[in-house]
């Protein structure tokens, strides 16, 4: 069985016969026609015409029988058998397309369809034109891909080698392109804020730093784009939204890669209630316009082998409750101690030096995955939420929500703070916790106090992980299987 080296080398010595024919294997133009599947879809009125067509696209098989040589071509849209002759087409193009054609190779091919005996719709081609000479060989489906992360390394073969790949990353297309629609349905104004920022804000996470050498000035990587989007309802817009590329230098697992997508919006003179609504109409709409392309089956979503019913209303439980039901804690009154030996029963890991609420955020990570159905936590502690307002009925929790699904979070949004010297006292908190060893509290932004100072009329915001969110409705069983290409490891490391 010949190495890749002498498939590789066997390949570069038909390049070299090309070029000493004259022939350009890598041309700049090409003719054609149509997509393959338009042709197809076309076929009966092409093939009765005897219409010339040209098709273009990647050989995926070859079979030759003498002075026949059987290929299948390939585009996006589909693929088509070509028949080249030997008594039909000139002898040196004969002798290139038996000789010097490979698996994976670019053509050009032009002729006219027909219907074999077998019944199979045909180009019977006339002429052809190499568009690309590959010169690695395609692996057949899986072989050679079977290890994940050289699946993620080299997605352009994962895409070659398994169509349903190629149409998951079609759908995330399809919900990026749907939730943009529900938005403009809904008023919402696209707009875009910096990525790179002079200080991070919007989340509690811990940022990658860069310079800039123009101004000899570090800045950062936006954790979020909350704090910038939130300057625009200052400025007077009401209803925006962008979808933002968020960089976050923490852990990586199945629900967490370094560089995300979100949808983040903020909508003005609207409270939480508003946006219980707006989650439970947009993922209905989502289901309803995607219900040809998601695994549904009698209005229940399959996911990770779990049947979810999607109905409104949705589930609602307190922060509080949800512990006490699935942690057996007393948020509220339990100590230091109590929660401590929690977390250790639950193979939850704790610093020495973490105190109520990082144990507290540290357990809610570990259990959070036992909310299957559709479900909103609500009524967050006042510590883990610097950006929301204070729930009045009780001013140690805040009017926050979190809706889960399959266990994974989806979204988060909450009543925003607009009063500036309450934003200021929970900044100065969070500086207290970073000085403690929070590596992810929120920094102190006094331009974005300034910018609260004017004036901000009630906003309701919400952050959307579409990333997640195109995991669970494409059945995905982590987020490197929807991102084109997740960050790995290099393989020298």
């Amino acid at each position: 069985m010949p190495t890749l080296d002498n498939i590789i080398g066997d390949r570069q010595k038909k390049l070299e016969i090309l070029k000493k024919e004259g022939i350009d294997s890598y041309p700049e133009k090409c003719q054609r026609t149509d997509s393959i599947e338009n042709i197809l879809n076309r076929f009966k009125e092409l093939s009765e015409n005897q219409t010339e067509i040209h098709l273009v696209g990647r050989i995926i098989s070859q079979r030759q029988h003498g002075a026949l040589i059987f290929i299948d071509l390939k585009d996006q849209t589909a693929k088509i058998q070509l028949l080249f002759k030997k008594d039909i087409l000139a002898a040196k193009d004969f002798k290139i397309a038996s000789d010097l054609l490979d698996l994976g190779d670019f053509i050009e091919a032009t002729g006219v369809l027909f219907l074999t005996q077998a019944g199979e719709k045909t180009l019977q081609v006339n002429s052809f034109k190499i568009l690309t000479k590959s010169l690695r060989p395609i692996p057949p489906r899986w072989y050679g891909l079977e290890d994940e992360e050289e699946r993620y390394r080299r997605r352009y073969l994962d895409l070659l080698a398994n169509e349903a790949v190629k149409n998951r990353f079609i759908l995330r297309s399809k919900v990026i392109w749907t939730l943009r629609q529900f938005l403009e349905k809904e008023n919402y104004l696209e707009v875009e804020t910096p990525i790179l920022q002079i200080l991070y804000g919007g989340a509690k996470a811990k940022p990658f730093k860069t310079h800039l050498n123009a101004l000899d000035l570090d800045l950062y990587l936006r954790i979020a784009p909350e704090l910038y989007l939130k300057r625009l309802i200052i400025g007077g817009f009401e209803k925006i939204y962008e979808y933002a590329k968020n960089f976050r230098n923490e852990g990586m697992d199945r629900e967490h890669n370094p560089e995300f997508s979100m949808i983040e919006l903020y909508a003005a003179y609207q409270d939480r209630d508003y946006l219980f609504q707006f989650i439970e109409n947009l993922m209905i709409y989502l289901l309803e316009q995607l219900k040809e392309v998601l695994p549904l089956k009698d209005g229940y979503l399959t996911t990770q082998g779990k049947k979810i019913k999607i109905q409104k209303p949705f589930k609602r439980l307190t922060f509080k409750d949800f512990f006490k039901k699935t942690a057996f804690i007393d948020i509220d009154h339990d100590d230091l101690n109590v929660l401590r030996k929690a977390a250790k029963k639950l193979e939850v890991e704790c610093l020495s030096t973490d105190d109520r609420i990082k144990i507290i955020d540290n357990i809610f990570t570990k259990i959070r995955n036992q909310l299957i159905e559709p479900t909103f936590i609500i009524d967050h502690p006042l510590e883990t939420s610097p950006l929301a307002k204070k729930n009045n009925f009780d001013p140690s929790k805040t009017l926050r929500l979190q809706f889960y699904l399959a266990g994974w979070e989806l979204m988060n949004g909450f009543a925003e703070l607009n009063d500036p010297l309450d934003q200021r006292q929970r900044f100065e908190e969070q500086q207290k916790r970073k000085k403690l060893g929070d590596e992810e509290s929120h920094p102190l932004d006094e331009d974005f106090i300034e910018a609260l100072e004017y004036g901000m009329p009630p906003t309701a915001g919400l952050g959307i992980g579409i990333d997640r969110l195109v995991a669970i409705l494409t059945d995905a069983p982590n987020i490197k299987e929807v991102i084109f290409f997740p960050l790995m490891r290099p393989k020298n490391q």
